[in-house]
């Protein structure tokens, strides 16, 4: 559990480069002990990657990795790594090709079409590939982002509060860059499709207590993040 770290970090630090570090750092330790390969035989997409930190953390193990966003903002040091330029809400995944393991990191709660975007992910994926998808959903405690707790009142209210009582600049709207979601819905849509198959659920940053994943509505609060291993049927 690494959850009291990132609170701790995040208290002094805020979200630096080395709060995502431990993020990727425990999603890799999660994936290997659910017996993802990886290593120099693996083809990685970091997809939707923004600083690339996730797919750094890949490159330590070996594997070849490709990085993909709307625009590059990856860190200077990830210069030279293949990157490919794609809005994920509107272009075709499939020009992106396929790979091994697919690593789609608190991107799906910014997303206008996230039903779209799982209808459409196996097209990334080899045979047998492995989508890492992880996001926060909206009834999580972090579920505003930098404006919780205000968003439990309300989608459309919740940051116009924040707004007046705390003044701070935020940097998301409701439906504007940060989509509501649940944990419930969002698998829903996962096991209606044909082509995908939930392999494990955990809770991120918690995976040792995956029973809460289990509950309805429970789960929706409980969990602060969702972390989901799909494999591509």
């Amino acid at each position: 559990m690494i959850l009291h770290k990132l609170l701790l970090h995040y208290s002094k630090h805020r979200d630096d480069a080395y709060f995502y570090s431990l993020q990727a750092q425990d999603a890799i330790r999660w994936l290997e002990q659910c017996g993802v390969p990886l290593g120099k035989e693996t083809r990685a997409l970091d997809l939707g990657c923004g600083h690339g930190v996730f797919g750094a953390e890949l490159l330590k193990k070996g594997c070849q990795v490709t990085f993909a966003d709307e625009e590059s903002c990856l860190v200077p040091e990830l210069a030279a790594a293949p990157f490919r330029r794609i809005n994920i809400d509107k272009e075709d995944l499939a020009t992106l090709g396929q790979y091994d393991l697919v690593i789609c990191s608190n991107v799906l709660e910014h997303l206008a079409k996230p039903a779209e975007f799982i209808n459409a992910v196996q097209k990334v994926l080899k045979p047998d590939g492995k989508l890492y998808l992880s996001w926060t959903n909206w009834l999580s405690a972090w579920g505003g982002h930098e404006f919780s707790p205000f968003h439990y009142l309300g989608s459309r209210r919740g940051h116009l509060v924040y707004d007046k009582l705390i003044g701070r600049q935020r940097k998301h709207t409701p439906y504007v860059n940060l989509y509501p979601t649940s944990n419930g819905g969002i698998l829903k849509i996962i096991r209606q499709s044909p082509q995908l198959k939930v392999v494990k659920i955990a809770p991120r940053y918690y995976t040792e207590f995956s029973f809460l994943m289990h509950i309805p509505v429970v789960r929706e609060f409980l969990a602060w993040n969702c972390a989901l291993l799909i494999s591509r049927k």
